[in-house]
């Protein structure tokens, strides 16, 4: 092994949209900063071009995904070094599970497939059975977002717990307070009223959302992906720093970015007290059974009604988000990297 790891990473996924684009364009920007590290990045979309916020080796290739999940995840008679190089290790994420004569690691964001399939599309419950099963045979070391994620792998698959690691996602710099002129020219341009209550949205019930409309019938509720389109990355501070609130009472979630990217935009945040959510929000959000609609309202009604809760959580909220970064992020899978070639 030379004086530097060399890693292949796949970014793929930032060709998409969600939390799992978010962790890889952060982690990878971050990743390329560490010195003793030598990336190598794998990006195959036909929807985008390869992401320029990599000033690195990225390995482009213009082809349907699912041709790459046949080639990797079924037939399996190509390694990435194929279309990589020879690595040290390689990173997965949550589609393709590529043969190589490499170490092993692979981020695991969710089981929503695997626990919840009724929540996805069933394409992507046989791929992500398929990859499972791959994984439970070859990996060398898991990386779970949260506890909770860990806890969930380890009920649902055959990988032993020795090979989990948690490494918590981060908060991009951009999540802040805003300026309060460009917030009204941002709610003027989405055309949101003075006050609202912000949620977001997904696919099937795991969000929660018969109830978030419910509770909010007597409120102006946005929700991102229905009544509004899914907002860009680079304006979602504009978007939290618009809200008054963040109602968030998921079902299910790996991690919940939304928790701390709207605590970090000064949002009080009222989340569910089950799976991950208390892991993000710690201290500074104020908890809900998700199966509750009273409970949801009351907390609701709280928020709005108890200035000095509302000041409270949001003070709490800075304090909490301070804790989680991209760098952190990163430093503590580069770690991962040097245990595993050890």
């Amino acid at each position: 092994m030379a004086d530097k790891i060399k890693v292949g990473l796949d970014i793929s996924q930032t060709a998409h949209i969600g939390g799992v684009a978010v962790y890889t364009e952060e982690l990878a920007k971050e990743l390329a900063k560490i010195p003793d590290l030598e990336m190598v990045y794998f990006f195959s979309s036909l929807r985008k071009k390869a992401p320029l916020f990599i000033h690195g080796n990225v390995k482009k290739y213009k082809l349907p995904p699912m041709l790459f999940e046949m080639l990797f995840n079924r037939w399996r008679n190509v390694g990435i070094e194929k279309f990589l190089g020879p690595i040290d290790i390689f990173h997965s994420s949550d589609w393709i599970q590529p043969p190589t004569k490499a170490k092993k690691v692979t981020t695991m964001h969710d089981l929503v497939p695997i626990i919840h399939p009724e929540w996805s599309h069933p394409k992507i419950v046989v791929v992500a059975k398929r990859r499972l099963a791959l994984v439970e045979k070859e990996i060398d070391c898991v990386i779970c977002v949260s506890k909770s994620t860990m806890n969930d792998l380890a009920n649902n698959s055959r990988i032993p717990k020795e090979k989990m690691v948690v490494v918590y996602e981060g908060v991009g710099a951009q999540f802040k307070p805003q300026n309060p002129t460009e917030v009204s020219k941002f709610k003027r341009k989405m055309n949101l009223p003075d006050k609202f209550i912000l949620s977001i949205g997904g696919v099937g019930d795991r969000r929660n959302l018969k109830r978030v409309k419910e509770t909010c019938k007597n409120y102006y509720l946005v929700i991102t992906g229905q009544n509004i389109p899914w907002i860009p990355h680079e304006e979602l501070p504009l978007l939290y720093a618009s809200s008054k609130i963040l109602l968030y009472p998921s079902f299910y979630e790996g991690f919940g970015l939304p928790i701390l990217e709207a605590m970090a935009c000064g949002v009080p945040v009222i989340t569910s007290n089950v799976s991950s959510m208390p892991e993000a929000g710690g201290d500074a959000a104020l908890y809900v059974d998700p199966n509750s609609l009273e409970d949801i309202q009351k907390k609701l009604d709280e928020v709005l009604e108890d200035k000095d809760l509302r000041d409270n959580l949001i003070k709490k909220g800075f304090k909490q988000a301070k804790k989680f970064s991209w760098e952190k992020c990163a430093e503590k899978t580069a770690e991962i990297y040097k245990s595993v070639i050890r």
